[in-house]
């Protein structure tokens, strides 16, 4: 029996992965969180093969708990869920250290395919990651490609924070962090992408496809 654990804030989203894994007859959902400090007692308290990941969670982002998970249990899979597109955190997940990448629209049957991959120790990559890892792989070394891709993941954050009209002191309490802060990785990804403020920024964001 594959042992599942789901990491999401919305109690909707875990109800419903919870049906899928329950109805897929060799595995079960064994716990649930909704912020990082959750995904710590989960991890502490039980044992599971598959830690379904969301990429958006309140306070540390999916991509932070990833890689803390990473540190703490080398072993354990990871399969990161988004509403994103492929092409925006696919491969900045991978990198970080996922099992495989999944958006939520994805069809029930897929996600427990994909569980079932990753926890025979596999990599699941759909063609819709392969063919983002490609496109990175084609833009050449970092700084190459989209001025985008030269960011941090909380550079990135903040970009797309700042593009969907978030002000500074909501972007600083969904990142769990200061203004000050904040402000630091606005004047950086400025800096990286030779932009020269917000305006131009969120007009590069609607080109590339980074926001709605």
């Amino acid at each position: 029996m594959i042992r599942v654990m789901i990491a999401d804030d919305h109690a909707l989203v875990r109800r419903g992965l919870r049906q899928i894994v329950d109805e897929a007859g060799d595995m079960q959902m064994v716990a649930e969180a909704e912020d990082w400090g959750g995904v710590q007692r989960m991890l502490k308290d039980g044992e599971c093969d598959v830690l379904l990941l969301d990429i958006s969670m309140p306070g540390k982002s999916g991509i932070d708990i990833l890689k803390l998970v990473r540190e703490r249990m080398p072993k354990l899979a990871v399969l990161m869920l988004s509403m994103f597109p492929e092409d925006q955190y696919a491969t900045r997940a991978l990198k970080a250290g996922a099992s495989g990448y999944l958006t939520k629209d994805t069809a029930p049957e897929k996600l427990v395919e994909a569980i079932r991959t990753v926890a025979r120790g596999k990599r699941y990559i759909t063609p819709e990651v392969a063919e983002a890892l490609a496109e990175t792989l084609a833009e050449g070394p970092r700084g190459e490609g989209a001025s985008h891709e030269t960011l941090s993941d909380r550079e990135f954050e903040t970009l797309k924070l700042i593009a969907a009209g978030r002000k500074l002191s909501e972007i600083a309490e969904t990142m769990a962090l200061s203004p000050k802060t904040v402000s630091v990785y606005r004047a950086r990804l400025l800096a990286k992408m030779k932009l020269r403020n917000n305006s131009e920024l969120t007009h590069y964001a609607v080109k590339h496809g980074l926001v709605e």
